[in-house]
């Protein structure tokens, strides 16, 4: 009971800090079953019974990835009703949610799960959830996000306790251990689970965890106490450097008619690390996705206003914004929204090059016999397409999309959407017009373009000749 009463206590004290709850508020608790997630729970329910009135929801997740998943369910469930504590389960078939979303097991998991804990918090009136990510946790993600280039905004890592959607996800163990929570299951008798999924090297976590963090550990035995004092200590300053980037904001910013402006000699005298920071807070406040706020485009602004000459440009900062210079001001604003470019153009042999204006691209068509070409692999991002020349229905049509347009993609039963698709590879809207789409002589969509070709006419070991497509810039075209 000692080891319970010393985590109990580090617990409230951190809780108390942060600010995680107060007396009597309803705090959903999320329970995975495995070692860490009961260990909160009964951490919790001591507090609630012993410390600080609490009212627990147990909430469990079954995504539907093992076989060991429904026994886990009911293993969460007991636990619950032995602490007399309500219980919600989603069940969720991840598997189908991945080959319909396009996203990754592990983002289509994290994504239902915290859809599920979030509602059911707003459902049950309930103030935060609970997750039991602890300081190993917080060690692997500031890590991986110092392999992915994060500003000091990432290499905070995961916050104390964050708002999503009007409710507070709260982490009580940040600064405790895993070995401590294990150490608390196994001194108490706490039964757990263990997911196997743990130790499989395809998923990034368990790769850092199993396979970086032990190499990083010869050199440095102390490497997670050290990732963790940099979580710490970029969180408080980043939290500092937030706040005047605010009062920064304040003072320089003005915005009238949907649009942000400042003058460049005010912004000039502002320190480096608050331009930038200026500026993605102008991005953020005009909706910018934060996947697409990376460092080169926040630097080009920052450059672009900073150099004397030209004093008049223009950047297109993709998501539908655009920054613009105008002298001595600086403007960022939504794009106005293009007219929708519509154009139809057929294309067959022997003609072997499309001039299309609209975009200012050109498509070019060649057939290689297979004695003349070497061939190779399909690749959906490019900017070329190999077709069965014998298998394809000419002539072919490159034109605009149209609403409702399917495409049928390689390796999915069935047809996708167009609008599906580049909603799922984050392209955006102000770009799609300018993506043409290329159907055979029977309707079908069989290429988009460096986003995706479908299943007609695939090149294999039977074909005879390659028709192949490529689209270019028009000017480049030109050249050639």
């Amino acid at each position: 009971m000692e080891q319970m009463n010393e985590l109990v206590q580090y617990v409230m004290e951190s809780a108390a800090e942060h600010e995680l709850w107060a007396p009597h508020d309803t705090i959903v608790v999320a329970v995975s079953g495995g070692p860490d997630s009961v260990a909160l729970l009964r951490i919790l329910h001591e507090i609630s019974v012993n410390r600080t009135h609490l009212n627990l929801i147990c909430a469990h997740v079954n995504h539907g990835f093992r076989a060991e998943s429904q026994e886990e369910a009911e293993f969460v469930r007991a636990l619950a009703d032995e602490l007399g504590i309500p219980f919600e389960l989603a069940e969720f078939d991840i598997p189908s949610i991945v080959k319909k979303s396009g996203l990754g097991p592990e983002g289509a998991a994290r994504e239902k799960r915290y859809q599920f804990l979030i509602e059911t918090a707003k459902r049950h009136g309930a103030r935060a959830v609970a997750l039991a990510h602890h300081a190993d946790d917080q060690a692997e993600t500031v890590l991986m996000r110092l392999l992915r280039g994060s500003g000091p905004s990432g290499l905070a890592g995961m916050r104390w306790k964050r708002t999503e959607k009007k409710v507070e996800l709260i982490r009580p163990f940040l600064r405790i251990n895993k070995t401590a929570l294990i150490g608390l299951c196994q001194s108490e008798g706490f039964a757990y689970a263990m997911d196997a999924s743990n130790l499989l090297m395809k998923y990034k976590r368990n790769a850092v965890r199993l396979e970086v963090l032990p190499m990083l550990e010869k050199y440095n035995p102390k490497v997670k106490q050290s990732l963790l004092q940099l979580s710490e200590i970029a969180g408080a300053e980043d939290e500092f450097m937030e706040a005047n980037a605010l009062k920064c904001f304040e003072e320089l910013v003005l915005f009238e008619h949907g649009k942000y402006t400042f003058k460049r000699a005010s912004f000039a005298a502002v320190p480096s690390a608050l331009q930038r920071r200026l500026i993605k807070l102008i991005l953020n406040y005009l909706s910018a996705d934060s996947q697409t706020l990376d460092f080169s485009k926040i630097e080009a602004v920052r450059r672009g206003t900073l150099q004397e000459h030209p004093t008049v440009w223009s950047l297109d900062l993709g998501g539908g914004l655009i920054c613009v210079r105008q002298y001595d001001t600086i403007l960022f604003s939504s794009k106005p929204p293009q007219q929708q470019v519509s154009y139809t153009y057929r294309l067959s042999l022997p003609d072997s090059r499309l001039e299309l204006w609209e975009i200012g691209k050109a498509m070019t068509m060649t057939v290689l016999e297979r004695e003349s070409f070497a061939l190779q692999g399909e690749d959906s991002g490019k900017m070329s397409a190999w077709f069965d020349s014998d298998e394809l229905v000419l002539p072919l049509t490159v034109r605009s999309r149209l609403p409702g347009d399917t495409i049928r993609v390689m390796g999915l039963n069935g047809s996708k959407k167009v609008k599906d698709i580049y909603i799922d590879d984050k392209i955006p809207s102000s770009e799609r017009s300018r993506i043409p789409l290329v159907c055979d002589g029977s309707g079908n969509i069989v290429w988009i373009p460096g986003v995706r070709r479908s299943m007609h006419a695939a090149v294999g070991r039977h074909t005879a000749s390659v028709l192949l497509l490529t689209l270019e810039e028009l000017e480049k075209s030109r050249e050639t």
